[in-house]
């Protein structure tokens, strides 16, 4: 990372967001002075809230070019849903990018048509605009329809490339029994919830597909398009723009548990993003074995997999965050302690209490959670989603709240 383009990342984004040029001033960091990256301070989770996420325009509008476009994504702790802002030229820089990585995935035989399955939410929305950038005839189906409606349009289309989330193409697996190889898929390319290598080998199995045709690419909201697994080298590369770190998960200010040998916690700054504060963003996924490889010739950062997150929100279909599911169970559960459990792409809620419910009230909770996210509650509806379980359980007399929020990955 060159000295020039760091600085001007510092200054532009000094410039856009002056909260951050106060918490550089706070912290008694001269960003004249900053030579190393590792000197600015961490883009927490609970600053972002502070600073960004809850502001009607939490950047400088003399300093946005252009028409601005506004995404809401998962629940904060002010009970409020995440606003994440891009300009036109970040939406540019994403189509571009992307295209760049779709035509790599691919690869040298190309494809005319593809179809994209992605629920809604940034990826969704500009998935024509990325296929057409590599001559690719999408089409696309509305998360609202029932399953039964996405198995029609894939067996009408017989797209070359479906582009989709694991959650969904679990569900589409699934509804179409026996019959997944005969829709004429030639590759998959997917975004979202984890896609562990052994899943992925199950999907292209069923799909009549070499292993190699199903690609897991890694983005965020913040982000935008962050990585994408080569298979050619058997790890994730990230995309264009991309300066990633590895940080203990101490370093992030509270009090979680030192992560495994090997693991670290993915901090990004991007230097295609323009309306969001992406210096030092902290993703709250843990990597393994994040490290540089040779690529053609040039080192490239790279990790192995993605093994779990230890922040506030998760992908299911939407994200959704503890906040969210929080809300929803202590609004009839006062006394209660919530665990959320992921296995796979089912999410389950467990709700620990001295004092347990009726049956029905877990039934209303777990209706309200697939309300909680609009979009999810839409998906779970008509079968493109698994539905999110409660799991009542008797707490241990006296045992604890938890403090932290946490999600277990089984």
């Amino acid at each position: 990372m060159s000295t020039s383009p760091f600085h001007d990342k510092i200054d532009r984004t000094v410039r856009r967001f002056p909260w951050y040029g106060q918490l550089l001033a706070d912290a008694d960091i001269d960003r004249f002075a900053v030579r190393t990256i590792g000197q600015l301070p961490l883009m927490t989770a609970e600053l972002l809230e502070r600073h960004y996420y809850s502001r009607e325009l939490p950047y400088t509008e003399e300093e946005a070019v252009g028409r601005a476009t506004s995404y809401r994504t998962s629940g904060t702790s002010a009970n409020r849903r995440k606003t994440i802002f891009y300009s036109s030229e970040d939406e540019e820089r994403y189509v571009r990018i992307k295209a760049d990585l779709f035509r790599q995935i691919i690869g040298p035989t190309g494809a005319a048509t593809a179809l994209s399955d992605m629920g809604t939410g940034h990826a969704a929305s500009t998935a024509p605009d990325v296929f057409a950038r590599i001559g690719v005839a999408a089409d696309s189906i509305p998360f609202e329809q029932p399953i039964a409606r996405h198995l029609e349009r894939l067996g009408t289309l017989r797209p070359h490339v479906l582009y989709t989330m694991p959650s969904i193409l679990d569900r589409l697996l699934a509804a179409a029994d026996d019959d997944s190889a005969s829709y004429g898929i030639r590759g998959v390319i997917l975004v979202g919830e984890i896609a562990a290598p052994a899943w992925r080998r199950s999907a292209a199995e069923r799909l009549g597909l070499d292993e190699a045709r199903v690609t897991d690419t890694y983005g965020s909201i913040e982000i935008g398009t962050i990585a994408f697994y080569s298979h050619e080298h058997g790890r994730y590369l990230f995309a264009e723009g991309i300066k990633a770190e590895g940080v203990p998960a101490e370093a992030l200010g509270e009090d979680w548990e030192p992560l495994r040998e090997g693991e670290s916690v993915l901090v990004l700054t991007s230097f295609a993003r323009e309306l969001f504060p992406a210096l030092r963003f902290v993703t709250y996924d843990v990597v393994r074995d994040l490290r540089p490889i040779l690529v053609n010739g040039q080192w490239r950062q790279s990790f192995e997999a993605i093994v779990r997150r230890i922040g506030p929100e998760l992908k299911h279909g939407e994200k959704i965050s503890v906040y969210d599911i929080e809300n929803v169970v202590y609004r009839r559960l006062k006394d209660a302690n919530v665990g959320i459990h992921v296995r796979g792409n089912k999410l389950t809620v467990h709700i620990g209490s001295r004092a347990p419910a009726e049956a029905s009230v877990y039934e209303s909770i777990e209706r309200e959670l697939a309300e909680r996210i609009p979009e999810i509650g839409a998906m779970i509806r008509g079968g493109i989603l698994e539905a999110i379980r409660v799991v009542p359980e008797e707490a241990p007399d006296g045992g604890p709240a938890i403090k932290r929020k946490k999600i277990f990955y089984d």
